[in-house]
């Protein structure tokens, strides 16, 4: 299980223990944490569960596959630090993984 720490647009913050094997959007969805729709359902086809990592997290990520980085063509505001949440597996690695919300998904 990993806390992760979910960041609203608007600054709300929302610390949550995700189980291992969920992915971060699944985690959100689970809380109910506002600003990460997972329209698709986690099939990386609709990129509502876009988010912005924290620096010094984003590079413990695995890399982005081709999928999600085409995907990302579709969410508002993308920055160097933008990856699907459903894209995002939970382990104890990520344990204190901080994301923030953009200000609106399509």
């Amino acid at each position: 299980m990993a806390k992760i720490k979910y960041i609203e647009f608007n600054g709300t913050e929302h610390d949550v223990d995700v189980p291992n094997g969920l992915t971060v959007m699944e985690g959100a969805l689970r809380y109910t944490i506002p600003g990460i729709d997972g329209d698709c359902g986690g099939a990386c086809a609709c990129a509502t569960c876009h988010v912005y990592v924290e620096d010094g997290w984003f590079e413990k990520l695995p890399p982005m596959e081709e999928l999600e980085r085409d995907m990302l063509d579709f969410a508002f505001d993308v920055a160097d630090n933008s990856r699907l949440s459903c894209q995002i597996k939970v382990d104890d690695t990520l344990d204190g993984l901080v994301v923030k919300t953009p200000a609106r998904q399509y």
